[in-house]
């Protein structure tokens, strides 16, 4: 059964490196995680300080090492540049094998295929490496670009979720996709999802 115990390999595809994010990588991390459009429909606040960033990335990697996140900062192999992050928020092997996922890309980086290309090496990484069988997102119903997204990369939107997450101005609703692992394989083969 997999275990991270705090390993964050790095994966790499044409244009990213997916590695661990490390304290200096805060004042990158911030300019995105700051930014109200990239955080709109995240549980999670604008940032206001670059210390704040550090302490997000000292608790992502802390979450990796308890077994409850991995996490990789999105870096552009051409610059070193850390454009996002993507990873796994929760996963759950016994029984259900099944993890769910997030992911968020800074603003100037929109619309160039960076996201779809970070799939390429995480849902991978989550099937053959993890041993899940089905990947999940939750997104914010009115987030119409990231549901747009993951069907784009193969996954099926089953439903609304009602106040499933309790953030710090209440309830809110989400929206379920998935994929399973034998779809993956199918859009693999059929090379309908973007492999760069």
């Amino acid at each position: 059964m997999y275990k991270c115990k705090g390993r964050i390999p790095e994966l790499e595809t044409t244009r990213l490196r997916l590695r661990k994010m490390r304290r200096r990588d805060a004042t990158q991390m911030f300019v995105h995680w700051s930014d109200r459009e990239v955080t709109r429909y995240m549980n999670l606040a604008p940032m206001i300080g670059t210390s704040e960033a550090a302490d997000m990335i000292g608790l992502l990697n802390h979450m990796a090492g308890e077994e409850d996140a991995i996490r990789w900062g999105i870096e552009l192999k051409d610059s070193g540049k850390l454009i996002g992050s993507c990873g796994f928020n929760t996963w759950q092997l016994e029984g259900a094998f099944r993890g769910e996922i997030g992911y968020e890309l800074g603003r100037d980086y929109w619309r160039y295929g960076y996201m779809s290309e970070a799939f390429t090496a995480l849902l991978p990484f989550g099937y053959e490496t993890m041993g899940l069988n089905r990947i999940e997102a939750l997104v914010d119903p009115r987030n119409a670009a990231s549901g747009s997204f993951l069907t784009s990369q193969g996954f099926t939107r089953e439903g609304l979720l009602r106040q499933v997450q309790h953030t710090s101005t209440g309830y809110k609703d989400m929206v379920m996709y998935s994929l399973l692992y034998d779809e993956f394989l199918r859009s693999k083969r059929r090379n309908k999802m973007r492999f760069y």
